[in-house]
């Protein structure tokens, strides 16, 4: 199942109210690109009756069919990527478990998780 962190859902509420966009949920998707790594995106939306919605810590998440596989046991999570700067993160499956990533989110870092802000799905 898709999770969401405290701090990333923070963040997204945050972001729902600067947008204007708090009745609006939020758009979580992946895709396999053609070097097989999976791409993470994430947007404020509006859902269609073939989305899984999921609420967590006062966030509504919407999934569609096509993405619901690649996103089970993935958590999106916010985090100090260097000092200041923060950004989101999608951790896949076992490594959401580990300790947090120290590093960049470079070209597929992060454990295959990209870096995202609200409103770039």
């Amino acid at each position: 199942m898709f999770r969401l962190t405290p701090q990333a859902a923070a963040q997204i509420r945050a972001a729902a109210s600067n947008a204007n966009a708090t009745e609006m949920a939020l758009r979580v998707a992946a895709k396999r690109d053609a070097n097989g790594e999976v791409e993470y995106a994430m947007g404020f939306d509006d859902g269609n009756e073939s989305d899984t919605e999921l609420s967590a810590d006062g966030v509504r998440i919407l999934i569609s069919t096509h993405s619901a596989a690649l996103l089970d046991d993935v958590e999106l999570d916010y985090v100090e990527l260097e000092p200041g700067s923060f950004n989101f993160i999608f951790v896949p499956g076992t490594l959401a478990a580990s300790p947090k990533p120290a590093g960049g989110c470079g070209s597929g870092g992060c454990g295959g998780g990209t870096c995202s802000k609200p409103g770039n799905a």
